[in-house]
């Protein structure tokens, strides 16, 4: 039988009809009601006129209906498309065009964008509205267009089908469409559900749910057939509330939602002994923050979950174990874990040839959980896919007993607050200001976002731009967490003998004494 990413739903339904599925904002479904809006939504989208694998995308906060266009997605035989909401219109525009979506499910948060993107995007035909207020004009009502649809069966196919495009940061400046198949995300899912989410948890989406991590997720508890909560957007005192109210066990954080609800002042009011995992990553984590958060949430067992979008996203897996007193004394803490379940992790060479344990390489993954490919784009894909292994671009080493201690990042890349800046796209909007010579865009370590966005810049002859307008130029054509935080003014750019700007030069003064040049 082929793996669909509806089967866990038929079995919950099967299983335990009467049991809770969803909850959010007073809205309380069971497996039968969740299945029906479910299959009522994949006719809905189906009667717009969508085909096997046309694109669906939404753009909104975390909510019940998120999960809803997942799966209702995946039963119609639709191909998702979830939106950055950090992004700005143009970013979401250009991602809708690249991949085709015709269909467009907005929230109260951006309706207003929703409908600037019907007019920025050729390929945008009908947004749908999921908020709770009068439908805008224009847009279909997502409740209206549920209780007229007729509920359809499951509309299964086969492994390799495309379930979901996932943009993530580009090396041209252009955002990369990551495809994703039934099976690599049910990969990635079972590695999740095999070593972080057990039978009666309680989940609660704190993470964006645009997010590959808090996906991945979200598939893991499907299988397990657990109940999903939702807070729509990240803050500790909704975040801590939910907890209370709900008995949540599980949840996922980056590291800087982590911090932030570690050094919370309010924490010890609330009631969170049901919490027993926090599962963590898209960026390393600093010791001394994860520390405090162990002590804050001394209930919790911490897990640390490696990999990237285009891992469907897990690799590797670090468990509850070496998060403890004892377990940290062994020193496996610093690292990224093992092997998750249906993958393999090698460290090479340049060359492509394994290097001894101990010996820093390129990180590179094979199995089930490896991407399709980037969407219509093959070179790019060639060069990340070689011979079935993905190359991560992460710099690192394995130890004796399998662990595996990520150091530095080969590929230009920056990762603050959890999201992934391409240096090249940042430095694309800020080479397009009259003033700029050239630039060069790196990341400087911060306790806080892991990593601040920093720019080098050289002016001009005889032109003038300050740090501020810079920062505002690059507000203007790309998302705000991609601008610089800081710029820095200098005379010229070191290069190479070849002509190559030597960022490594330019990383050293702020990463200096560090052991690894992640943070």
């Amino acid at each position: 039988m082929a793996i669909r990413l509806t089967q866990a739903l038929h079995r919950s339904l099967q299983q335990q009809p009467l049991a809770t599925a969803t909850v959010f904002q007073g809205r309380r479904h069971s497996f039968i009601q969740f299945h029906e809006r479910v299959a009522r939504l994949a006719a809905a989208l189906r009667q717009l006129g969508l085909k096997d694998f046309d694109r669906v995308g939404m753009l909104a906060l975390n909510s019940d209906r998120y999960l809803e266009y997942y799966q209702a997605c995946f039963w119609a035989g639709l191909t998702v498309n979830p939106c950055n909401i950090r992004w700005s219109a143009a970013e979401v525009a250009y991602s809708l065009d690249d991949c085709d979506t015709r269909v467009l499910i907005v929230d109260d948060t951006f309706k207003a964008m929703g409908a600037e993107l019907k007019k920025q995007s050729k390929a945008l035909q009908t947004v749908i509205y999921a908020g709770d207020g009068a439908t805008p004009a224009g847009m279909l009502a997502y409740e209206t267009i549920l209780a007229a649809a007729t509920p359809m069966e499951d509309n299964c196919g086969s492994d390799g089908d495309l379930a979901g495009i996932f943009y993530t940061g580009g090396t041209t400046g252009f955002p990369k469409g990551v495809m994703l198949t039934h099976a690599s995300i049910h990969a990635s899912a079972m590695a999740i559900a095999a070593d972080a989410i057990g039978y009666d948890a309680i989940l609660l989406h704190a993470a964006p749910m645009f997010h590959a991590a808090d996906f991945a997720l979200s598939m893991a508890q499907c299988i397990r057939g657990g109940a999903h909560t939702f807070v729509p957007a990240f803050n500790p005192a909704g975040v801590l509330e939910t907890i209370q109210a709900e008995r949540v066990t599980h949840t996922i954080w980056v590291p800087t939602m982590v911090q932030m609800v570690a050094d919370f002042p309010e924490i010890k009011n609330y009631d969170v002994s049901s919490l027993q995992t926090i599962v963590y990553g898209a960026s390393p984590m600093n010791e001394r923050v994860l520390e405090r958060a162990m002590q804050a949430l001394p209930g919790a067992g911490f897990i640390q979950a490696y990999g990237m979008t285009e891992l469907s996203p897990v690799a590797s897996i670090l468990p509850p174990y070496h998060h403890t007193e004892e377990g940290r004394k062994s020193g496996k803490m610093r690292s990224a874990g093992r092997t998750a379940l249906c993958s393999r992790i090698k460290i090479v060479d340049e060359e492509g040839a394994e290097v001894p344990r101990g010996t820093v390489g390129e990180v590179i993954v094979q199995g089930a959980n490896v991407m399709k490919g980037y969407w219509n784009k093959p070179a790019e894909t060639a060069a990340a896919v070689r011979d079935g292994w993905m190359h991560t671009g992460d710099g690192g080493y394995m130890d004796e007993d399998g662990f595996i201690f990520i150091m530095d990042r080969m590929k230009d890349m920056i990762i603050s607050g959890g999201e992934n800046v391409y240096s090249s796209e940042v430095e694309n909007a800020i080479t397009q200001h009259p003033a700029v010579a050239a630039s060069a865009v790196i990341g400087i370590p911060d306790e806080k976002w892991g990593e601040l966005v920093h720019a080098v810049v050289v002016r001009k002859a005889g032109a003038e731009v300050s740090d501020a307008e810079l920062i505002a130029h690059c507000k203007q054509r790309i998302a705000g967490y991609k601008c610089p935080r800081s710029v820095a003014f200098v005379a010229a750019l070191p290069v190479s003998g070849a002509g190559k700007i030597l960022k490594k030069d330019l990383r050293e003064p702020y990463w200096r004494d560090r052991q690894r040049r992640v943070n």
